[in-house]
Parts: C-alpha cells; structure tokens; sequence
C-alpha cells in the first residue's frame, strides 16, 4: 500500500477530493480527513472522539467505517500545537489514539507520527500537520501501489496547495517543522493565514 496526501486551503476542496476518491472506488476506510476546527464544520450529533486511551482512535475509526462514506463520521479531537480538529478515518483514529497515549504518557508523535508510521516522509508530515495548525485540511488516502498515480491525479483535481511553493513561503516566516508545544493558531492567525494565500 502507499500513501498520498494532500493538503487543502478550502474544506470544501477537501470534502471534493473525499468524495471523488470514494467514487473511484477507494474504500472509505482507506481514506482520512483531517480539518481545523477553524473551518467550522457541522458536527452536531456526530460525537467527539476525546476521551482518553485508545478507545478514543477506535471510535473515529468504527463511526468513519460506517454506511454512507467517510464524511458522515466525522468526530471531534485536539491535536497538541493545532487545537482542535474534525476528523474522521484511519489517520484520525491513528493521531488521536497517539495523542490520548501521549497525554497519558504513553506514545507520542501525535499526527505528524501518524503519518510516518503510514509511509509519509518526515519532512512531509510535518509540513502537512503545520498546514493543518494554520487553518487547513488534509486529506489522505491508503492505495494499491498501482492505483496510487490515479488517487494522487484525484487529489490534485481538487485545488491542493503546491507543496513546493508553500513549503518555501512557511520556511521564509522562519518556520523548520511542526513543534507540538506551540501555541495553536488564533482564528485571527487563521484569517491572516488565508488572506496570504487567497487564489484570484
């Protein structure tokens, strides 16, 4: 299996890239969706997925794999310097079983360890986790290594940020890697955040 990824300045591009995935007949728990709550989405009655130990992954997990697709599991959880996030898949359950065992001083690595454990380059995963701290969504998708070309053609239909470009731009505001112990992004740190990168 490998991994692709993709990150999004717009949820609503995110939730697009989602669905064309499960179209193409990618399993939905084979995919994930990670968003800041920044984004403001709905997840009323769907549930949080907070509580401690790993019982916390495996309830993003079960809800995510149920009827009706990946978006109707969505669940809500906090990542250590992003604050909380919406979520739902294997990523999800993965970063927040990482996290209620980090809190109770057990694994760590939070999302960006989540990732790396899933074939995601260091570098990668934690530019993905700081786009994630700065108001965006990544989605991710487990595939066939001969069906990665066409899962990551579907992911970049959907209006992704250019890795390369803002990568270099994170790196000109001094930024080396995702640091856990920071501060998460204040929504008017958020608002600036899409301001600067707006698309005409």
């Amino acid at each position: 299996m490998r991994t692709v990824t993709g990150l999004y300045d717009s949820y609503d591009d995110a939730r697009s890239a989602v669905t064309a995935l499960e179209e193409a007949g990618v399993p939905s728990d084979h995919i994930s969706i990670v968003t800041n709550k920044a984004n403001g989405v709905d997840v009323e009655g769907q549930g949080s997925y907070a509580g401690e130990g790993a019982g916390a992954g495996a309830g993003v997990g079960a809800v995510a794999g149920g009827a009706g697709g990946l978006l109707t599991g969505l669940g809500m959880f906090a990542i250590p310097g992003v604050g909380p996030v919406v979520a739902a898949g294997w990523l999800a359950a993965t970063a927040a079983g990482a996290v209620a065992g980090a809190v109770a001083g057990g694994a760590v690595g939070g999302i960006v360890g989540a990732m790396i454990s899933e074939g995601v380059p260091e570098d990668e995963a934690n530019f993905y986790a700081e786009g994630i701290r700065r108001g965006g969504s990544v989605v991710t998708a487990k595939v066939e290594g001969s069906k990665a070309e066409v899962a990551q053609s579907i992911l970049s239909a959907s209006r992704p940020v250019d890795y390369v470009s803002r990568r270099t731009s994170y790196q000109q505001q001094g930024w080396s890697r995702f640091d856990e112990s920071a501060e998460p992004y204040t929504i008017e740190q958020i608002e600036a955040e899409r301001q600067r990168y707006r698309r005409g």
